[in-house]
């Protein structure tokens, strides 16, 4: 593999811009979830047990503890926390200077802050995801940007350090554990719809928030719905372990085959931030060949290839060929696809039992992370090399002490990661190193490795349950109380609202896939109605007048669940179409004994009132009034301003600064040095072999540092 110079930089910007989001979009929402008029009120999850101060940030590890020292309670140390976080993740996007591993340490400290207290509305795998991307980052990022003058060819620098790429090779072991996973546990949870290929046909329609496309896409013949199941099994199982191929075209092909699916899922479903945090943990699969060749770099022009240069390449596309054929083998035989050519289709059904797949997974769990290990082996005795090529001792000596930093880190994370990936199968779980099982045991509440299993069920078979909240003044006749996002009105597009993520909307879907009783925090969402606090009707409306009881509270609350379907194509102003199952929760009313019963029952009841702020507090003033200056922004409209703006900074950096950009740095060099051209040349030719696009044999040498 080439250098990795770019694709780094392209990880380190595109982890600033999902802080960006995860922080602003949060951000919005902390009022009506966090709030002491909120749903769960923050400062109920950090009590002081009477431990030492450092056991007790360790223990549970969150800034907020400091909150009182500034002043300000738990949910305003939220606001803070947040608004920081998207304010330094909005610098490291713009400015290279601020791409460093203290910013970075400060964005993932300030997400692992929040989510210590966020309890029920921030348990997703993607924040769990960011957190560990975001631990990544902060070793991946180096201690300070070196300027634009000192860069060399290919994006390099002149005595770049040895222990660089390491970091980022487990960029690529995470991706490889989340695809794999994703895809393992969906044939592991013994579901109908995956092992019958027709989850795609349900979950269109079922899925938490879908976009108008998704209406779209449900319309689609089953056969193609059946094909995309299969093609879905095959980029998430079959080509993840392409991506420590030792060619390029492999690597790019699985680099292809990622991005194709979660451009297709951004496209059809709202998942806030994941998506495009996937996205960036594929830049892993490239390498600086490939990105300065696709960006029309004058250095990769194509050169003559030598006959014992074309001769070695004959092996590498001999294995190319195999493994597509294998792959197309695979797919053919074990999901039994048959072209029709009379109905213009293609038809599939798997043809390996439960248990015939237990015993692969068992079989290929193991040599997976030994894959993982040879890798990463690789990747050290690269390194070891480049650290050989250093000249002068002392620079050898703080480059050595930095290898063996570094290295040691990315090799614990590496065994430490190994225990969550291997839920995927059991017995592989307990062959494991107790020593990997202990390191993972004294951090996991850092969450620095996670198991992750996206989609492992298909909810909705049988129609899409959505709970619908009503009020009313009389107990007789009721109003619905509608969401700004879910589905609601039968008669209302679906939004797009990625990449902001409604916490409170994901959390209803949730809540109708069983009882009330599930969701304890449903009877907190029922009192807040009752008792009209504006923070939490902003979660539901942002447009307080669109929110039926904004004059008064409703005298009586209750919810129903009903199913929901999407409409038939050919039904004018109606996008789904409902039936009511049953009551979800009874109706009703503040001082109801059920009510009460319940908020006892659950813990909910406000025994103390929040503890008075100094009004006169610079910094709590400061907070309330950029909240009062944003609250009227609609979240999903407040984020997407961002990204514009980022856009538009973005543009007059390329118009304001193009030689900044657009030049070579070594073109720069030249022009204050005398030496004749032709030693430059051929010190380019030497350092270059020079493909002229992205699909280059993985044979280029690496350039001398």
């Amino acid at each position: 593999m080439a250098g990795s110079r770019l694709p780094r930089q392209l990880f380190l910007q595109g982890v600033a811009a999902v802080f960006m989001f995860a922080f602003a979009s949060l951000y919005t929402q902390i009022p009506g979830l966090y709030g002491a008029e909120g749903i769960l009120p923050a400062r109920r999850t950090l009590r002081p047990q009477g431990k030492g101060r450092w056991q007790q940030l360790w223990e549970t590890p969150t800034l907020l503890w400091e909150a009182p020292q500034l002043g300000l309670d738990t949910s305003q140390g939220l606001e803070l926390l947040s608004l920081l976080g998207a304010l330094l993740a909005l610098g490291a996007l713009l400015l290279r200077r601020l791409r460093t591993l203290f910013i970075y340490l400060l964005l993932w400290a300030a997400y692992l802050s929040v989510c210590q207290v966020g309890q029920v509305f921030l348990y997703f795998q993607w924040d769990s995801l960011l957190l560990e991307t975001g631990f990544l980052a902060v070793l991946v990022a180096p201690l300070r940007q070196p300027p634009h003058h000192k860069q060399g060819p290919q994006g390099g620098l002149a005595g770049a350090s040895p222990h660089e790429g390491l970091p980022f090779w487990l960029v690529r072991w995470l991706l490889f554990r989340l695809m794999f996973a994703s895809g393992v546990v969906k044939l592991t949870s013994r579901c109908p719809a995956w092992w019958g290929l027709t989850a795609l046909t349900y979950h269109y329609e079922t899925q938490c928030l879908p976009t108008p496309a998704s209406w779209f896409a449900h319309q689609l013949p089953i056969w193609l719905h059946k094909l995309s199941v299969v093609a879905t099994f095959l980029i998430e199982i079959a080509i993840p372990p392409l991506f420590f191929a030792p060619i390029r075209r492999l690597r790019l092909a699985a680099f292809y085959s990622q991005v194709l699916l979660q451009v297709l899922i951004i496209v059809t479903g709202n998942y806030n931030f994941f998506n495009l945090l996937t996205l960036v943990l594929t830049t892993a699969l490239l390498d600086d060949v490939c990105l300065s060749a696709g960006s029309g770099n004058s250095r990769y022009k194509k050169k003559p290839t030598s006959w014992p240069r074309a001769l070695l390449a004959m092996p590498s596309l001999l294995l190319e060929f195999t493994v597509y054929g294998l792959l197309a083998y695979g797919t053919v035989h074990y999901f039994g696809l048959e072209v029709d050519w009379e109905q213009h289709a293609v038809h599939s059904r798997t043809t390996f039992t439960f248990h015939q797949f237990s015993q692969w997974l068992k079989m290929v769990t193991l040599p997976t992370m030994w894959l993982g290990v040879v890798s990463l082996t690789w990747e050290l005795l690269t390194a070891l090399w480049r650290w050989t090529q250093v000249r002068g001792w002392l620079r050898k000596f703080c480059t050595a002490v930095q290898l063996f930093i570094f290295g040691t880190a990315t090799v614990a994370l590496f065994v430490i990661s190994l225990v969550p990936y291997s839920y995927i199968e059991p017995s592989s779980h307990g062959h494991l190193w107790t020593g990997a099982h202990r390191l993972f045991g004294a951090v996991e509440h850092l969450q620095l490795a996670n198991s992750y299993g996206l989609f492992r069920r298909m909810t909705g078979l049988g129609g899409r349950p959505e709970v619908v909240l009503e009020g009313s003044y009389d107990g007789h006749h009721w109003t619905e109380i509608e969401f700004m996002y879910k589905p609601g009105n039968v008669s209302r597009p679906p939004p797009v609202v990625v990449p902001h993520q409604p916490r409170l909307d994901w959390q209803m879907w949730f809540a109708a896939l069983g009882p009330h009783s599930h969701s304890p925090w449903f009877t907190s969402l029922v009192l807040r109605l009752l008792q009209g606090k504006d923070p939490v009707i902003r979660l539901i409306q942002n447009d307080v007048a669109r929110y039926p009881f904004h004059k008064q509270p409703p005298t009586y609350v209750r919810a129903q669940r009903y199913k929901y379907w999407f409409s038939h194509p050919g039904e004018q102003s109606l996008w789904w179409r409902r039936q009511w199952v049953e009551e979800f929760f009874p109706p009703v009313s503040l001082g109801d004994p059920t009510l009460d019963m319940l908020l006892r029952q659950f813990g909910l009841q406000d025994k103390s009132p929040p503890r008075a702020r100094s009004s006169s507090n610079a910094l709590a003033q400061t907070l309330h009034w950029i909240r009062k200056q944003l609250s009227p922004l609609e979240a999903s409209t407040l984020l997407w301003g961002l990204l514009a703006t980022v856009g538009a900074i973005r543009v007059m950096q390329a118009l304001l600064g193009p030689h900044s950009s657009r030049s070579s740095p070594l073109t720069k060099e030249e022009k204050h040095r005398p030496a004749p051209k032709k030693d430059s040349g051929a010190a380019s030719k030497q350092a270059a072999p020079a493909p002229d696009n992205c699909s280059s044999s993985s044979q280029t040498p690496r350039r001398k540092k």
